[in-house]
């Protein structure tokens, strides 16, 4: 059995010494995502994930004549001009997909003011997508990444292997604060040449990464997930707040009890999601919005239902 310290840890079993070397906490918590994302994806997700996904995975096969109840969409014209009659191109599904979770792990990712933190979060989506790869025989990979490319984990297949993602999204220390979309884009760029499934999860405050984020649109069938805390979406009537930006430690304080500052802040952040959802809808980018103090399992849910609607 191998056992590859660094720069990553090799798991090839779940009993390894490997998990033998993490504190008793995070094998807990692998252990716990683990029953519950193998759940979600067996009971729920599983189906979704092969209709929409796998049926985009196509290659072409061959031209054939057109036959009553052919989907017209496949014809190619360029034959049916050659000979005078429709012909349309006959598709055969690939073998297996290749999915890319890139993980935002900047420090703003430390904060939560409902059940869990938006890392936390991001770990579990992260497994259920890994679950529902794996389940369809696809292979997997990981780019964890702050203002520069952190950790990359190669695409391999296997339930060990997805093991090894949770305990890296979880485990993992940053050793940057800040966040570059950017850079994690452009890593992915040079290391994943055929086309893939990405899911893009962030909490998205960050900036200039639209044109990256447009050439991967292009390339890889891109889904942006943004992460959420109510507390950024609207302040409470507390009275006086500390608020610290932990990718900075810039501090600031301000008086909640104030009507005027609780409404621009919320005009403020009002002002940036449409920014966001208007950037995302000119790119043609898919996106799903997750809020740490609800469950993800419905809005996840209504992707894999309008992606089915939209590739029928």
């Amino acid at each position: 059995m191998e056992l590859k310290l660094h720069p990553y840890i090799s798991i090839t079993e779940v009993q390894t010494e490997t998990y033998l070397m993490l504190p008793k906490e995070i094998i807990r918590k692998v252990r716990r995502i683990e029953i519950r994302t193998k759940k979600l994806v067996n009971d729920v997700f599983s189906g979704e994930y092969h209709s929409i996904f796998k049926g985009r995975g196509m290659e072409f096969e061959e031209v054939r004549e057109y036959q009553p109840g052919d989907d017209v969409r496949v014809i190619d014209w360029n034959v049916t001009a050659r000979y005078g009659h429709p012909f349309v191109k006959r598709f055969k599904e690939e073998r297996e997909l290749t999915v890319m979770l890139l993980v935002d792990a900047s420090s703003s990712g430390e904060f939560g003011t409902a059940q869990r933190m938006k890392g936390e979060i991001a770990a579990e989506l992260c497994s259920v997508l890994a679950f529902s790869a794996i389940k369809n025989n696809d292979r997997v990979g990981m780019i964890i990444f702050t203002d520069r490319v952190e950790k990359y984990v190669p695409p391999k297949k296997g339930s060990s292997h997805v093991l090894r993602l949770i305990r890296e999204v979880l485990y993992f220390k940053p050793e940057h604060p800040r966040t570059d979309i950017s850079c994690a884009l452009e890593f992915l760029g040079r290391v994943t040449k055929r086309r893939s499934v990405v899911f893009l999860v962030s909490d998205f405050l960050s900036s200039g990464y639209e044109k990256m984020l447009s050439i991967a649109n292009k390339k890889h069938d891109l889904i942006a997930i943004k992460i959420a805390d109510p507390r950024e979406i609207e302040l409470p009537n507390v009275g006086f707040i500390e608020l610290e930006d932990t990718e900075t430690g810039e501090q600031i304080i301000i008086d909640t009890k104030n009507a005027a500052v609780r409404k621009d802040f919320q005009q403020y952040v009002s002002r940036e999601k449409v920014k966001l959802d208007k950037g995302f809808r000119s790119m043609d980018l898919d996106h799903i919005f997750i809020s740490t103090d609800r469950s993800y399992v419905e809005p996840l849910m209504a992707f894999f239902r309008v992606r089915a609607r939209r590739f029928r």
